[in-house]
């Protein structure tokens, strides 16, 4: 299970993302990212968080210790921003932390190398999962470490945007097809059938009910359509099971080559700079046909 942990100190709050996580150090002498239900991305966020990165953990790929954080606005008080402090008073009683990084950089294509089973190990995992939120545009991958002996590695962060069919459910098939032409790792050449020959014999219903008993079952409660917190989780489990038995049906295939991905940034930049929205140019699709956006 989760460990759980008590917030001593809150360090600063992140802006990068639209959910604000923030920096917290705890009484076990831990530093995490913290992500807060009162963000306006909700519970079904942390719930994606925990299924998504625990699945990821099982299955090899390098992801960071996730921890049930127990969080006391008062501790929090020097917070300057009034829209943070909102944020933390909403936030009071138990979050989901993910331990900090310390020194990680932000994936760039340029600043290592990845492998082509490993690239599809995490496409393979998106696609499972649903994750529509590891694009060129925002890849969601940190480098780390960046400094000391071992060499740089990949490791997977924020999954909030993961699991698209948990907030209708019912509403899409098992094995829908996601377009993920512009995955994060689309220019390394991901051998996605190999993942899938390697990772989908191991997402078992017995492994999917281990990694969803992680959920606490406050952040599961009320859910419309279920009697209770243990019909939702069999729901998931259910899901992600038949899902990995269809993969035939999604696997993701035909990824463009980074210098069509680098010919579409251009693109797109061009457009923001003649003062027109990017989706509202003309530009030709990945094989040549022109399209509006």
């Amino acid at each position: 299970m989760l460990r759980e942990v008590t917030a001593v100190r809150y360090v600063t709050p992140l802006r990068a993302g639209g959910s604000v996580p923030g920096v917290v150090e705890t009484d076990d002498l831990g530093t995490y990212v913290v992500k807060f239900t009162g963000s306006a991305q909700g519970t079904k966020a942390l719930v994606a968080e925990i299924i998504v990165g625990e699945l990821a953990r099982r299955l090899g790929l390098r992801f960071p210790d996730l921890v049930l954080v127990h969080f006391d606005p008062a501790v929090a008080a020097d917070e300057p921003h009034q829209e943070v402090q909102d944020l933390l008073h909403a936030s009071a009683g138990l979050n989901l932390g993910m331990d900090y990084l310390p020194g990680a950089a932000d994936f760039t294509p340029e600043a290592i190398d990845v492998d082509p089973l490993e690239a599809g190990r995490i496409v393979w995992l998106d696609a499972l999962t649903a994750n529509v939120d590891r694009t060129v545009h925002s890849s969601n991958l940190m480098i780390w470490p960046t400094f000391g002996v071992q060499p740089p590695r990949l490791w997977l962060i924020d999954h909030g945007a993961a699991l698209v069919f948990h907030h209708r459910w019912g509403t899409s098939a098992p094995d829908k097809a996601y377009d993920f032409r512009h995955h994060a790792l689309g220019g390394y050449g991901p051998d996605a059938r190999a993942a899938d020959a390697e990772l989908a014999p191991q997402v078992t219903e017995e492994l999917l009910r281990e990694i969803v008993a992680e959920v606490p079952e406050a952040w599961l409660a009320g859910e419309p359509g279920f009697a209770g917190p243990e019909e939702v989780r069999e729901a998931y489990v259910t899901y992600l099971a038949e899902r990995a038995r269809s993969s035939a049906a999604w696997l993701p295939d035909g990824f463009p080559s980074r210098d069509e991905l680098a010919s579409e940034d251009v693109r797109r930049a061009r457009a923001v700079e003649a003062g027109r929205p990017a989706w509202l140019k003309r530009v030709p699709d990945l094989q040549g046909r022109p399209q509006t956006r």
